[in-house]
């Protein structure tokens, strides 16, 4: 059976020997899995969601319903004083330039304490090679960086810097992007907002929750953050989600960043839900479930290629922070031949074979694999990366563990 799939015989035992050694692992996966069911579910239970808040609205979506309730449910959830759920929020990218275009004002300074921030960010920033000319800097918006020290923050220099009081916005970033750093946990983040708010309490704290949410206990919203952000197609959506994202933290923020999504004086009044009602509740719901077998793939996949000789992060029994699992695949063929073995194995589109390309916000070409249900998904088991040394491919998502196991055979097989 499993040689008609493309799997090769030692691949398959390998593996087998892998499943044995992670099992404890699993279990405390398993573990966070049920406290966030139990956030989730308290939530609903909590904000009285009904039948009736299922159903959709078109047209201008004026104070509909439905779409508060699920906007009440994240902030409970996230412990924040309000939220923006819209299907109008494209992905998290788009999600973080509505953020920091509703909050930031000509003149202001932002400050990322993680390094540089993923590609898209950098042009968002008005820092990446190709220039744009709707970015931040272009409107003024000055930028500055302090780098990660031993994959941890710069205490001291973070604390020296906001101690001048002229901060208007501090950027950290929890995953690692296409950088070779680790992805941040909840701990370190909160060891840095506390030495933050020791030298100044006025400062803006967003995290970019991007591949993190339910893959710990707490989120950085609990410990903290004064805003934060994601993407409907990673973790929250369960690849339930077709479309959307979300900002979740203070009642004021919410404001300025809703007035960016439609229009001044007119916030969060408006925008249609159109049919997505039910999706993202559902996806919500299954979140939890759906990440823990993300996490489970990511360390069946550590392990096995670990053991296969390659450098991988994080190592299998390392904690994690997020739901990505790099592979330093050593050169440009293997890189190319495991992504387009993650694309093989994959339920749609299988047949297609990924090539490396130009994508707009990316300063390297890039190859994708991602036989999604939802285009773009990367709750479902994809991997990508830029075609630059030292050749990594960031692998994430996998919607049950036995589809994103299967999956990385595949890929294995294929290199």
């Amino acid at each position: 059976m499993y040689s008609e799939f493309g799997i090769k015989k030692e691949i398959l035992n390998l593996s087998k020997e892998v499943e044995k050694e992670i099992q404890l692992i699993f279990e405390k996966i398993d573990e966070i899995k049920e406290i966030n069911s139990l956030k989730v579910l308290s939530a609903f239970q909590k904000c009285r969601l009904t039948e009736m808040h299922l159903h959709s609205s078109t047209g201008y979506g004026i104070d509909e319903v439905g779409r508060n309730k699920i906007e009440e449910i994240y902030a409970e959830i996230m412990k924040t004083e309000d939220a923006l759920v819209r299907a109008q929020l494209i992905s998290g990218t788009h999600a973080l330039a509505v953020t920091l275009f509703g909050i930031l004002r000509p003149g202001d300074t932002m400050l990322s304490i993680t390094g540089a921030p993923y590609d898209t960010m950098q042009t968002i920033i008005g820092i990446s090679k190709e220039q744009s000319k709707s970015s931040l800097k272009e409107f003024g918006v000055n930028y500055e960086q302090i780098e990660l020290i031993n994959n941890d923050f710069d205490i001291e220099k973070i604390k020296e810097r906001l101690s001048k009081q002229d901060i208007k916005l501090v950027e950290i970033q929890r995953s690692k992007g296409y950088s070779t750093r680790k992805s941040l946990t909840i701990e370190k983040i909160e060891k840095a907002i506390k030495a933050i708010r020791e030298v100044n309490k006025e400062v803006i704290i967003m995290v970019d929750n991007c591949y993190g949410e339910f893959v710990e206990e707490k989120e950085p919203s609990e410990v903290g953050a004064d805003i934060i952000v994601g993407s409907l197609m990673k973790n929250l959506g369960a690849g339930i989600a077709t479309s959307g994202a979300y900002i979740a933290g203070r009642k004021d923020l919410i404001e300025l960043c809703a007035e960016r999504l439609t229009a001044p004086g007119v916030g969060k009044e408006i925008g249609p839900s159109l049919n997505q009602n039910t999706a993202f509740i559902k996806g919500l719901f299954f979140a939890p479930s759906v990440v823990a077998s993300s996490v489970k793939t990511a360390v069946f996949a550590s392990r096995i290629l670990e053991k296969l000789g390659y450098t991988v992060d994080p190592r299998y029994d390392e904690t994690r922070a997020d739901i990505v699992q790099t592979i330093e695949l050593g050169d440009a063929e293997k890189l190319i031949k495991f992504c387009q073995g993650i694309q093989k194995g994959s339920p749609i589109d299988s047949d297609v074979i990924p090539e490396p390309s130009e994508m707009a916000g990316y300063d390297d070409k890039v190859i994708m694999a991602a036989g999604t249900f939802t285009e773009g998904s990367t709750i479902e088991l994809s991997c990508d990366g830029p075609i630059r040394e030292p050749y990594i491919a960031y692998m994430q998502g996998g919607l049950t563990y036995e589809y994103g196991k299967l999956g990385i055979l595949k890929a294995l097989s294929n290199i």
